[in-house]
């Protein structure tokens, strides 16, 4: 059975374990793929069914990074942290965040994407409902972004109101 890095460090030290597998058939082998958990399992056979992409790369790719930063990789565009793994270039990198950034989506993964685009929504409501022209909120919500990316609504409504 072929296991990345990660599923191996997750592996307990016991007699009895689960492992979720995935079976590979191709015209000359059987080929047994095993993964700790089934997040792993389940973006193993999303990463596969990409062009160019093939077991061992799918594989590689889990052993290079764990299943969170890949789907961060993916949902924010970073196809240069994808190509710091071994056998990634920058268009399979490309064509990965492409075909399954959608994928991600739907299935209502949103893991690495900042919380700052929500919080810029609201935000933006409540000095909409101020009365605040929408053009001039926009643009000064994302500079006090760019300089305090963590701060939340509250200290960003009000930094905004002493901006305004």
């Amino acid at each position: 059975m072929h296991i990345s890095l990660n599923t191996f460090s997750k592996i307990p030290d016991q007699e009895n374990i689960r492992i979720y597998t995935h079976l590979q058939i191709s015209e000359d082998s059987h080929t047994l793929y095993g993964f700790a958990d089934e997040e792993e399992r389940k973006l193993f056979r999303l990463l596969i069914s990409v062009s160019g992409i093939g077991c061992n790369t799918a594989r590689m790719m889990l052993s290079s990074m764990d299943v969170q930063e890949i789907e961060s990789c993916i949902l924010r565009d970073d196809s240069l942290q994808l190509k710091n793994i071994k056998g990634i270039g920058e268009k399979t990198a490309q064509r990965v965040i492409l075909e399954l950034k959608s994928k991600l989506k739907k299935e209502g993964i949103s893991s690495g994407l900042p919380a700052a685009p929500k919080i810029k929504e609201e935000a933006m409501a409540a000095l909409l409902t101020l009365g605040f022209n929408k053009q001039t909120v926009d643009k000064t919500l994302d500079n006090l972004l760019k300089t305090s990316p963590s701060a939340d609504v509250e200290d960003l409504i009000k930094k905004a109101l002493k901006a305004l």
